[in-house]
């Protein structure tokens, strides 16, 4: 579905990202994981063309998009669920959903069916459709950027740090609506500091430290490679 060829990006004449390589099957989750400062998040913003990637490819369902902007990237399927969540507190629940789908409405029709099917993923957003979002909590807050995002009805979601601040109860909540998006066959890209959960959901995992990819593998070949347990598990 994702394919990224030799990417890489840099701000002024600082780099963040070296020939990173990596592809995403269909009804995939793939984590990518490493420290801060890696370069995780300026590759998911290099796929949706909101960083320039002076070099590199994007290609996504056949098409290459990395000359594309990124409207017409999220009409394509792509959406991402941005770190620290960008929501708009002085919106309601329901219009920060809403701004979801303008960038697919004219050609998908009226958002309707797409707020029932968010109210129905995150029951909590029903309940306080209505509120102010700036006025939920962190999790409700995660899972309204969540929601937003699908509601362009993406083939591909791409989250980046989706656990960063939240309460372990909320990460426990929040993980449990991933993996029933992934059984509803979603595709996911996920990027993680919370390691073992992004690995324990994954398919596949990419390791990018130092703006290169480091390792890759299975699921379980990354949760049992010494390498990761010492420096990511601390085990």
């Amino acid at each position: 579905m994702l394919e990224v060829k030799r990417l890489s990006v840099s701000y002024d004449v600082l780099p963040a990202v070296f020939d990173v390589s990596f592809e995403v099957r269909k009804g995939e989750v793939i984590a990518l994981i490493g420290p801060n400062g890696a370069g995780k998040t300026s590759t998911l913003k290099a796929i949706l063309g909101l960083v320039e990637a002076p070099s590199g490819q994007v290609g996504f369902l056949g098409k290459r998009l990395e000359r594309e902007p990124p409207w017409v990237r999220v009409r394509a399927g792509l959406a991402l669920v941005p770190e620290g969540r960008r929501i708009f507190p002085e919106m309601t629940v329901e219009e920060n959903l809403e701004l979801g789908a303008y960038a697919t409405a004219t050609r998908r029709g009226k958002p309707g069916a797409r707020l029932d099917r968010a109210y129905t993923l995150f029951t909590r957003l029903a309940e306080r459709r209505r509120q102010l979002a700036g006025t939920l909590s962190g999790g409700e807050q995660q899972m309204l950027a969540i929601g937003r995002a699908l509601m362009s009805e993406p083939e591909l979601l791409m989250l980046d740090e989706p656990s960063l601040g939240l309460a372990p109860r909320a990460i426990e909540v929040l993980y449990e609506h991933l993996e029933a998006l992934h059984r509803e066959g979603l595709t996911i890209l996920l990027v993680e500091q919370f390691v073992y959960g992004a690995l324990e959901l994954a398919d596949r995992g990419y390791v990018l430290e130092r703006g290169r990819i480091v390792r890759e593998g299975t699921r379980e070949s990354l949760l049992h490679d010494d390498y990761i347990q010492k420096t990511y598990l601390a085990l």
